[in-house]
């Protein structure tokens, strides 16, 4: 190779690095202000004690972590563990509301003209950019106890005739499963219009029809974005702190409202820092399980973290 060729590669090469910089540095920065030092100060917080005010200071201490856990000067209690698992389980059905409410709709998207599309998903994602607070504060109205939604929950018993469905915790499964359905209809959109149709006309050639007509030719194909929106979904709900604090009260607290009280309400910031800090592990391991499951499941190539 001439010297003239191996400079014209070098200088290819630093075009290349200054290109990826300049695409990726200013992510690359955003993360790094308002993800990492934040966790990184938060990591320090938590193993601070608090003063009579709740401000973190010296000595350094285990303290925050065994809240966490449940003790206290007097005793264990599992009131963590449960608000714990009622916001796993709070993400968990609005995550399968919102992909049963996808499937139809994605599909009748497709079944639209095609220049008729992308309209209609506008019409979906357009909700997403007003406040999610006035969405939310939309449904307090929606499901409070003078609204036509409860006086039919009236009617089946499903509550008492002076209350509402919000607060609750079916009016937080509703918010959270319409505050991030798009989040879920996009990607499963976007697997399904690559759907291969002649899997399922051979599907139907032998007689499939229905739910086996589904699970057999419909299912794999648009597994990738499914799996995708599940993450786009659950993550962001089981942290949610908006819909859980208005449209749930003291009936339906989850993890973000719980960690809010500790910098707000009840100031605890090292008790706070420490609950973040758990929420955030919780949360990387369910992102590595999702890595693993994609990837035995095939769909690793379009559904990434």
């Amino acid at each position: 190779m001439s010297a003239t060729a191996q400079t014209e590669q070098e200088i290819e090469a630093g075009r290349q690095r200054l290109r990826l910089w300049v695409t990726s540095g200013p992510g690359l920065v955003w993360i790094m202000i308002f993800l990492l030092i934040p966790s990184a100060v938060l990591l320090g917080i938590a193993f601070f004690s608090a003063d009579d005010y709740g401000a973190p200071v010296l000595p350094f201490s285990v303290q925050p972590f065994q809240q966490v856990a449940g003790y206290s000067l007097l005793g264990w209690d599992p009131g963590n563990i449960t608000i714990f698992l009622r916001s796993l389980g709070q993400a968990g059905i609005a995550t399968l509301v919102s992909a049963a409410l996808s499937y139809p709709l994605v599909f009748f998207i497709l079944s639209r003209p095609e220049a008729l599309r992308p309209l209609l998903l506008l019409f979906i994602v357009l909700p997403s950019w007003t406040n999610q607070v006035v969405r939310t504060y939309a449904w307090l109205e929606l499901l409070g106890p003078n609204a036509p939604v409860s006086w039919v929950a009236h009617l089946l018993h499903a509550v008492p005739p002076d209350l509402g469905l919000a607060p609750g915790s079916f009016a937080v499964t509703t918010g959270l499963a319409y505050n991030y359905l798009p989040y879920m209809i996009v990607p499963l959109y976007a697997s399904a219009e690559k759907l291969d149709w002649t899997l399922v006309e051979a599907g139907r050639d032998l007689y499939a029809s229905g739910v086996r007509l589904f699970w057999h030719a419909v299912f794999p194909q648009t597994l990738p974005g499914l799996l995708s929106g599940i993450i786009f979904v659950a993550i962001p709900a089981f942290g949610d702190y908006v819909v859980p604090q208005l449209l749930g009260g003291d009936k339906a607290l989850m993890i973000g409202s719980l960690i809010a009280n500790q910098f707000t309400e009840t100031p605890d910031w090292p008790y706070g820092a420490a609950l973040t800090i758990i929420m955030l592990v919780f949360t990387g391991m369910g992102l590595v399980g999702f890595r693993i499951l994609t990837r035995k499941l095939g769909g690793a190539e379009e559904a990434t973290i």
